[in-house]
């Protein structure tokens, strides 16, 4: 059984899909994402095979809306679409949306800036590109959870954990990590698939032919996602194979190489973008990334692991969770409030603002969860330590996750959120994005 799920899990990640035979922008004039010194008069794309053009198939957008393109046409036995463009001007950055019918009758769509004179914005930031939904936040949330299985349970499991536990512990850690390994992977995929939708402004079945290539190579979360995703397939093989080989020590790499992949979202995050940006603030997020994983993955280690398989655990594993949890609290408060300060420019902000309300709801969720804590620390370690009965700590525990995963989902809605407006160098406030390229 477990080599079939290896063998599978392999083929899922070797063999690629069999693509269809739907066209492919090869070129467009000017280059996505691209930079030129004098405005074209015209704007070409190049596909691999002939394509039809509706009469949208090219549309040029200035910032403010104005449409600047005109009729559409074909050349090169309809492998090129081109229209005329009138009243570009330099330093200024402008939207092209085109949309073709390929031979096989499906629809591709696409989305890409340029520049003259100017460096241009991300794609997710092209005219007529919505913020981020409820959608970005659920799917944020669901990578946050995962990594709290990935990181958080296994993390727990090498460094709380005896050594030598019973077999069933050992299993169930091992489908919790590897879950979160998939989770991890399929998380990000969706969120990178949202927010591509967004800008894109298409969904259903138009969306799996949409050309998504300038999102993926052109944004901060594209390379983010790529890298992640490569990263965490790489986690869930690894603990596949100590799944599969009986080798829990191969464990560590997995544990190490995802702690490394958390870096990437505050180097693709809001904070990176903004003025008053620093490595402290990057490194002070990814400690508050990490050390909430670690809190979130050792109380449902607890939960979902020890309470109910373990029994002769119970008191060992609650004792070092203990123990290491004081410092992870005080690492999470400490990283948290460094993060807060850069991304508040005034006290004020935490109740004049959306993003400040969302963080003290977040505050009073983390308190409450502490709050839990304390009292399993104050009332239930003294009656462990004895060696006493304790009946109801396993649904307590379970309470406890509850609220951590909505600590989770908070964070979510944080990260994905705009924070206030600071003062660039200029002495004028910075203009906030919807959503960080």
């Amino acid at each position: 059984m477990r080599r079939a799920l290896l063998a599978a899990l392999l083929v899922a990640l070797v063999v690629p899909g069999v693509a269809a035979a739907h066209a492919t922008l090869l070129r467009a004039t000017p280059a996505e994402q691209g930079r030129v010194e004098v405005a074209p008069t015209e704007i070409r794309l190049a596909f691999d095979q002939s394509v039809t053009a509706p009469p949208d198939a090219i549309v040029v957008l200035a910032a403010d809306g104005r449409r600047l393109s005109g009729t559409v046409s074909q050349s090169a036995r309809g492998t090129v679409i081109q229209t005329p463009v009138d009243g570009l001007v330099r330093r200024e950055a402008y939207t092209v949306r085109w949309r073709e019918v390929s031979a096989d009758g499906h629809v591709g769509t696409g989305v890409f800036t340029f520049g003259v004179g100017v460096d241009p914005p991300p794609p997710t930031e092209a005219v007529g590109a919505s913020g981020m939904t409820w959608r970005d936040d659920v799917a944020r949330w669901a990578l946050f959870a995962s990594l709290a299985l990935l990181v958080g349970v296994v993390g727990i499991r090498l460094l709380v954990l005896p050594r030598t536990v019973d077999p069933r512990v050992e299993r169930r850690v091992h489908l919790l990590g590897v879950l979160g390994a998939v989770a991890a992977v399929n998380a990000g995929i969706v969120g990178f698939v949202i927010r591509s939708a967004n800008a894109l402004q298409v969904s259903g079945v138009d969306l799996l032919y949409a050309d998504l290539s300038p999102f993926a190579e052109s944004t901060r979360f594209g390379t983010a996602f790529l890298v992640t995703t490569l990263g965490f397939g790489a986690c869930l093989t690894i603990l596949a194979v100590a799944w599969v080989l009986d080798r829990p020590g191969l464990r560590w790499p997995a544990f190490l190489l995802a702690l490394a992949l958390v870096w990437s979202y505050p180097l693709s995050g809001h904070q990176a973008t903004e003025p008053n940006a620093s490595l402290v603030g990057q490194v002070a997020d990814w400690v508050h990334l990490v050390t909430a994983m670690l809190w979130v993955g050792g109380v449902l280690t607890l939960a979902v692991v020890v309470w109910p398989l373990a029994p002769d655990l119970r008191r060992t594993a609650f004792l070092r969770f203990s123990r290491i949890a004081i410092g992870l609290v005080a690492a999470l408060v400490v990283a948290g409030t460094v993060v807060a300060i850069e991304r508040l420019p005034a006290v004020s902000d935490l109740w004049e603002t959306s993003y400040g309300q969302i963080l003290l709801a977040k505050i009073a969720l983390v308190l409450l969860a502490l709050a839990w804590g304390g009292i399993h620390h104050t009332f239930v370690r003294p009656r462990l330590e004895r060696g006493e009965r304790t009946p109801g700590v396993g649904r307590s525990l379970l309470g406890e996750s509850a609220v951590a995963m909505a600590v989770l989902l908070a964070a979510a809605v944080l990260v994905n959120g705009a924070p206030p407006p600071v003062e660039s160098d200029a002495g004028e406030a910075a203009p906030t994005r919807t959503a960080p390229g």
